[in-house]
């Protein structure tokens, strides 16, 4: 199967979903060097008139190096059938195991200069925008801060518009 661009409007799933429960895989790099994260903290929505995600990353994974130092990324969406892989790229750092694609069994899907993930049955390229490190005075729930984050290690919270979305046909 191969991947075909369809517009935006064509989506249809729930975030809260899609996101949360089955995960997502963030991606940043190109063809000579890339990393692969899961995320289930991130969302979709509408952001200075372009449809956007938002992705969530702490500062000590090494995709964050990838995220700050390219203009696209990717999100891809996997069948459950690879939960197992999802699990590996979310528990171990592409730093310490160095070929984090190897270890998982999952292969890179290069597009427009950036790099997703072949098994993925959907995947949206991503323009950055913005990036702002989150900080613990900025919240309004302290509970959120002490119980979300009992290291201090406050993600970088990333907006990018959804500049192309690909779809296995």
């Amino acid at each position: 199967m191969r991947f075909e661009e369809i517009a935006i409007e064509e989506l249809e799933f729930n975030p809260f979903e899609k996101i949360s429960k089955e995960w997502m895989l963030v991606t940043a790099g190109d063809k000579e060097k890339s990393n692969t994260m899961t995320a289930s903290w991130g969302g979709v929505g509408i952001m200075w008139r372009k449809n956007v995600v938002t992705a969530y990353i702490r500062p000590q994974r090494y995709t964050k190096e990838f995220m700050d130092s390219n203009d696209l990324f990717t999100i891809s969406f996997l069948p459950e059938e690879y939960r197992k892989a999802m699990s590996l790229c979310g528990s171990f750092s592409g730093r310490e195991v160095g070929d984090k694609w190897k270890l998982s069994g999952l292969h890179p899907h290069y597009v427009d200069g950036t790099t997703g993930v072949e098994e993925a049955d959907m995947i949206f390229v991503c323009k950055k925008l913005y990036a702002q490190e989150m900080k613990s005075e900025c919240f309004i729930d302290v509970d959120c801060d002490t119980t979300c984050y009992p290291d201090k290690d406050y993600h970088t919270m990333y907006i990018a518009e959804i500049v192309k979305v690909l779809k296995k046909n």
